[in-house]
This record gives C-alpha cells, structure tokens and sequence, in this order.
C-alpha cells in the first residue's frame, strides 16, 4: 500500500497578512494540517505530501519558509509544484533537497511502489500554464524508464476544460502535446492538479485527472458567460490518493461532522 497526500493552492503569506484582503490563509492551512493530524489513525499510514502549485500566493522567501513551518507538524516527505502565483528561483531554494540545480522544476521520486512525476507549468508572471518542450522531453524519457509502473503525475494548471471561463483562459496552453505523450503509456496512471480550488474528474489520453480542492477557497462551478469573476471564502480540505493494486482517491474534508451515530 503507498498513500500521498495531496494539498493544493494554499496560497500561503506570511502570517497576519490576508490574501486579497480577505482570507487568512494561514490560519486555514493551520486548521487542516490539525484535522489531518486527528485522523492519521483512521485514514492510515501515509508515505508523502504532495503540493500541486500556488504553495504562496506571492513568491517571497518568507511565505516558502511559512509554509514549510505549517506543514512540518505532518512530518511527510514533500514534493512541490510551481503555480502560477509561485516564483521559480525562491521555490528551488526553499525546496532545494529535492529540486533540480537549474532549468525547469520537473522532478521525479520513488515513493513506495508509486512512480510519482511533477511537471513545471509556471510562466513568471501569466496565469496560463505552458510545458514546452524541454519539460514534455523529461516526461517521455520519465515515463520511458517507469516502464508500466503505477505513476502519479502531477502539475499545476488542469490539462482539460473545467467550463469555469476564467479559468479556463488562464489553463495549461500545450494541453495536446502533453495528451500525446500520455496517450502511449499503458500502465495504470493518474494525473493530479490544482489552480481551479476544487475537485474535478475527467477523462484524459486515456487516464483519469483530479484537480484538487483549496483549503482557504473555492472557485465556483458557474458556466454562465457572465459568471462573476472572484472566489468564495469557502474551506475545501484535500485528497488521499492510495495505490493497493489500483488507484483510489479520498476526499479529506476540512472539518469533522457529529456522529457517527447508530443506524
């Protein structure tokens, strides 16, 4: 059995700062690293945490190094991915021990029987996604050495159409290329993402994608041409992704409801 944990756009600032004016996203994160840590005996044994983009939502020093502090309570090795609201360059120093030395922040890790991929899709200051060609090359060798292993890849912006308009114009820009090269892998794979603040399931070259919820807020599901562009001051908790011969996802929610009561 292998079980990451995966977190998604914490949007992290330093503390007594609010993002956007409005959410403490500190004291969100801080809520739910404390509700994972109440459940770790009922959800089991878990083997890495895996952030899929927006650790802050400034790119400063001091916000990477506040993350790393309200994490720490987990005690899991961590694997990080840039977002849109990342810097790459204070992102590679705080993560150092597990970031390459230059170039893109593509990565790969062993974790259990899991071949877990993270793909760079951070263009310095858009909000679109792009992986060009030298991180499309690091998956096709990747998944050429995995050969067949279970594989978690994982990446910022969605590469499908989630029908949030605004988000989608700010999507992963080389969804195709990326389809391609998923569409030749044969063994069981699962591909995990952020950037839209809740969780979303589709199809994908054959795969399933999961994009993950956001612990501070959420975009909502408004497919109107003139849905309002912002965000809801709404706690959406993460996800447990277990690998036991097949892949299953949980959803971890951000508090616990009364109960259980008898049937």
């Amino acid at each position: 059995m292998t079980a990451i944990l995966q977190l998604s756009d914490t949007h992290v600032v330093p503390r007594g700062e609010l993002v956007s004016g409005r959410l403490d996203t500190v004291a969100a994160l801080s809520r739910l690293v404390e509700r994972i840590t109440d459940i770790r005996d009922q959800i089991g044994p878990v083997d890495a945490l895996l952030v899929t983009g927006d650790l802050t939502d400034d790119g400063r020093d001091k916000s990477y190094e506040q993350f790393k502090s309200l994490v720490a309570p987990l005690g899991l090795p961590t694997h990080v991915l840039t977002g849109n609201h990342d810097a790459r360059e204070p992102m590679r120093a705080a993560f150092a021990e597990t970031m390459p030395e230059f170039g893109p922040l593509n990565w790969t890790h062993r974790v259990g029987d899991v071949q877990m991929i993270g793909l760079d899709t951070l263009v310095e200051g858009q909000g679109a996604g792009r992986l060009g060609e030298e991180s499309l090359d690091f998956l096709r060798e990747t998944l050429s050495q995995a050969a067949g292993a279970p594989v978690l890849l994982g990446l910022h912006h969605p590469p499908f159409f989630t029908g949030i308009g605004f988000m989608d114009k700010i999507g992963l820009t080389d969804r195709d290329a990326l389809c391609e090269i998923l569409s030749d892998y044969r063994g069981p794979l699962r591909i995990l993402c952020g950037h839209i603040h809740r969780m979303m399931v589709s199809d994908l070259a054959g795969h399933v994608a999961i994009s993950a919820p956001a612990p501070a807020s959420l975009f909502a599901f408004d497919r109107r041409p003139e849905a309002p562009v912002g965000f809801l001051r709404q706690e959406g908790g993460c996800l447990l992704h277990r690998w036991n011969g097949q892949f299953q996802t949980v959803t971890i929610e951000p508090v616990a409801g009364s109960g259980p009561f008898p049937f």
